[in-house]
């Protein structure tokens, strides 16, 4: 397939799969910062089988090469048969294509499966290249009989490119906690109302009472953390969705090829993990991805998943934590409400003019919830 930009054309392949292309050169157009666009996460969920078979997630990552031969962009490219694990939902606009004699699927999904944290969706060092890495995806679908496209969870540097390339952008909202150069915890309570900073001191003191709690990364890491956390992570995937999206065999491999940019959080009770929370380093963030419990101890999720990442991000000098899809509750522990945006190539003219009427009335009640949101922060007030 080729693409052009301003007179001149590139050549765009399609791949059966990350794993197969070179490690170093995929690593190379990521940037580094983020760790779910490199290429042992994303060979990671191929390899255990979490996507690819019969998970409707068919890797078809886009690349074009340089002059050299070696890769210049990419894109993290999934051919999808249903909506689940984006976090972005477009199931009523399915319903509504279906209903009118379309076929919403197979779609083309520009994202990291099952992981709604913002990253760089256009994978290239040379600006040049990001719109041809756009025509490449619009290309594939309609040479494909596709419906649509969608990049989810864009960072902010990329979104006036699908913009500006004419794709539909959609806003949400996340609750992310800023790190405003605070030294330590308590340095952090303090920015806070009185009754908010008395109420996370309860709740940490309820959540640690009778509880270990040990912070594993890198090398401290061992099979045996991974079983205990696939068992709580089984839980909690069972009641969230119906089935965990991620083999156990996902959580080894990550360790194996990931270890240093992995925080593991877990608690004991009598000397038995009970309960985890899984975190993921970056350059400027730290992600929380998967929760979960084999125990009902009141508060200590908010522990594991929300203070200790606070404390680890203080520790590191990261710049912010971003602790994954919805959870208003987050808001009363110091998590902020922050714009996230994905974009969307509709192929059929009535279908897109139908989503896009849909999207302005949507982007007006998320802006009334963002201002709501913000009032509601519990920082002292000036």
């Amino acid at each position: 397939m080729s693409a052009g930009n301003s007179g001149t054309e590139f050549v765009a392949r399609l791949h059966g799969a990350v794993s197969g292309l070179p490690a170093g050169e995929w690593d190379a157009l990521t940037g580094g910062g983020n760790p779910f666009v490199s290429h042992a996460f994303l060979a990671a969920m191929e390899e255990s089988g979490s996507v690819g078979g019969s998970s409707g997630w068919t890797p078809v990552p886009i690349t074009i090469a340089g002059p050299t031969g070696r890769l210049a962009a990419a894109l993290p490219a999934y051919l999808k048969q249903h909506s689940q694990g984006e976090y972005v939902f477009d199931h009523a606009w399915a319903d509504a294509w279906h209903r009118a004699g379309g076929s919403y699927y197979p779609k083309l999904q520009i994202a990291v499966p099952f992981t709604p944290a913002t990253g760089p969706r256009l994978l290239t060092p040379h600006p040049e290249l990001a719109p041809a890495l756009i025509a490449a995806a619009e290309s594939v679908c309609r040479d494909n009989g596709l419906s649509s496209a969608h990049a989810t969870f864009i960072e902010p540097a990329q979104v006036p490119l699908f913009e500006a390339a004419g794709w539909l952008l959609r806003e949400d909202i996340q609750f992310h906690w800023e790190n405003r150069g605070y030294p330590d915890f308590d340095a952090f309570l303090a920015a806070l109302s009185s009754r908010k900073r008395k109420d996370i001191r309860k709740e940490r003191e309820r959540a640690q009472d009778g509880v270990e709690i040990r912070v594993l990364s890198g090398g401290d890491l061992r099979e045996e953390h991974w079983d205990a956390f696939w068992s709580f992570y089984q839980d909690t995937g069972a009641r969230k969705w119906g089935h965990p999206y991620l083999t156990r065999e996902a959580f080894s491999l990550l360790g194996e090829t990931m270890a240093d940019r992995i925080l593991l959080v877990l608690a004991y009770i009598d000397g038995r993990a009970v309960a985890g929370a899984l975190n993921f380093i970056g350059n400027e963030a730290l992600y929380g991805r998967y929760w979960g419990a084999v125990v009902d101890k009141p508060f200590l999720h908010f522990e594991l998943c929300y203070y200790q990442a606070i404390d680890a991000a203080i520790a590191m000098g990261l710049s912010r934590v971003e602790a994954g899809a919805q959870g208003g509750h987050k808001l009363a522990r110091g998590y902020e409400p922050v714009r996230t945006v994905s974009a969307h190539y509709i192929v059929h003219e009535g279908l897109r003019a139908a989503i896009a009427d849909y999207l302005e009335q949507e982007r007006a009640g998320i802006a009334g919830d963002q201002l709501l949101l913000d009032e509601r922060t519990p920082f002292r007030k000036a």
